[in-house]
């Protein structure tokens, strides 16, 4: 048996759901505890998922208990988005932009299910969240950014263009020191190695293009990108040969 389906068959005989997250969300500290949240968005319902998702960061700040409550909330987003429920979207971009890191990794997770029974939605929704704002363009990147969704190679060409778009979008950026700036390049620092070590012949024209870039923010993130051990697997020539040149 699973842990998810350990925490499952948990969930279904407890009476207080809410204590028992708060009890077994490892929270302080480095991990919380994924497998139970995920159990909690398998057994959830929509009005449970509206509670949680008022757990807001001034009631559940970063790395406390509560915060996976909120963090339950969002995967359960992605449950209902599998279910037909297209207007959990709305509510799931307005996290894209939360300030816990948790919560926006929790978004890209509910993408990711999304994308798991209907790319082609995903696809279309997300080129519209990457002309949003800095975390709406990460949580786009971010969450088509999966070696499982990128097994067909039309769609890896749509991410390999996404992601052309959104680092392109940078140069347009003036306040570099911005924590949402820095947030999204992060996140194009793994991006990228994951869209390419798929389709390597297709995904390294579009990376050697930025790698050339004079813009020092792009090349630190390509020089991020180079070090993912993907990379050096998928063509250790070519990322060795990219490495040095970026020295």
């Amino acid at each position: 048996m699973s842990k998810v389906e350990y925490y499952r068959e948990i969930l279904r005989e407890s009476s207080d759901w809410e204590a028992y997250l708060l009890r077994e969300s490892r929270l302080p500290g480095p991990r919380g505890n994924i497998e139970l949240a995920k159990a909690a968005a398998e057994e959830g319902t929509a009005e449970w998922f509206d509670y949680l998702l008022t757990f807001d960061s001034t009631v559940a700040p970063t790395n406390t208990p509560q915060e996976l409550l909120a963090f339950c909330g969002v995967l359960g987003l992605g449950k209902l988005l599998e279910g037909g429920n297209l207007e959990a979207m709305v509510t799931l971009k307005q996290c894209a932009s939360d300030e816990r890191w948790r919560i926006r990794e929790g978004v890209a997770m509910a993408l990711q299910r999304y994308g798991s029974s209907e790319l082609d939605a995903l696809m279309i929704e997300m080129d519209e969240w990457s002309g949003g704002n800095l975390l709406e363009r990460r949580a786009a990147a971010a969450g088509l950014c999966e070696p499982v969704l990128l097994v067909e190679t039309h769609v890896g060409i749509r991410v390999l263009q996404l992601l052309d778009r959104i680092t392109g979008s940078l140069l347009e950026e003036k306040d570099r020191r911005s924590n949402e700036f820095r947030t999204l390049s992060k996140a194009l620092g793994y991006c990228w190695s994951v869209a390419v070590a798929a389709h390597p012949d297709i995904g390294k024209p579009y990376m050697e293009k930025w790698m050339d870039s004079d813009d020092p923010s792009i090349r630190r993130i390509m020089k991020q990108n180079l070090k993912k051990k993907r990379l050096l697997r998928a063509d250790p020539e070519w990322t060795n040969t990219w490495i040095d040149y970026l020295k």
